[in-house]
């Protein structure tokens, strides 16, 4: 049996990665959902996960049917993989050795890239935020450096492969970018046709779709993390 630990979904974009990832493969888990309250030491958050993560933060994926004992899997490139082997029969990666390469960069470079844009447009499933995003976009240069890559490797992706997803089919990739897919739409920052397509096909995936009424269902306002409005 699997269990994802995960935060809200309207505020956790790396818990977001492999929900949907096993959501849209239809992979058996069990979701553990761990409000935030703060990141504090003695914070309800962190006292949940201790026994849990080293870390203390989420997502944490614990597979309790692993050869001798639960095994925690608590990075999200790490979960891809593992899910990845442990579902061989399930294309999670591209067939191909050299599109696989290329997805696996694609996915490594969101891993540890893009701050500019995750700092200035933190995940806000709920809000739609045109206004924010346009002082964004109007002060910030290095939010429109990280969505002129985004936009060159998308169309890039999506032209090599035909669509309608960035390696033809549903992959880790997409799942990797679909926070990223979010941002744009709720921030409604300026991209090109075919990137606002993209983002429409993701954000309509089944997968996607889940997170996002997941997301609506939970009417939480957390102030620490929406320094942009003072109320939903």
């Amino acid at each position: 049996m699997l269990q994802l630990y995960i935060g809200n979904k309207n505020y956790s974009s790396w818990s977001m990665r492999p929900w949907v990832l096993l959501r849209q493969f239809n992979l058996p888990f069990d979701e553990v959902m761990v409000r935030f309250d703060s990141f504090d030491a003695d914070s309800r958050f962190k006292q949940t996960l201790a026994g849990v993560s080293p870390t203390g933060k989420v997502p944490v994926l614990v597979d309790h049917a692993a050869p001798g004992g639960p095994l925690t899997v608590w990075d999200t490139l790490a979960m891809a993989e593992y899910l990845a082997e442990r579902f061989a029969d399930h294309a999670l990666w591209p067939r191909d050795p050299a599109a696989r390469a290329v997805a696996r960069s694609a996915c490594a470079e969101m891993h540890s890239g893009f701050a500019a844009l995750r700092n200035a447009c933190p995940m806000n499933v709920e809000a739609h935020l045109p206004d924010v995003g346009a002082l964004v976009w109007r002060d910030q240069p290095g939010v429109r450096a990280d969505v002129a890559r985004l936009s060159a490797l998308w169309e890039g992706l999506l032209a090599r492969h035909g669509g309608p997803m960035l390696f033809g089919d549903f992959g880790i990739a997409d799942a990797y970018y679909a926070p990223v897919c979010l941002r744009l739409h709720g921030y409604a920052l300026p991209v090109s046709p075919t990137v606002a397509a993209y983002v429409a096909r993701v954000r309509a995936l089944p997968g996607v779709q889940a997170w996002i009424d997941g997301a609506l269902a939970e009417q939480d306002f957390l102030d620490f993390e929406e320094p942009y409005r003072l109320h939903r």
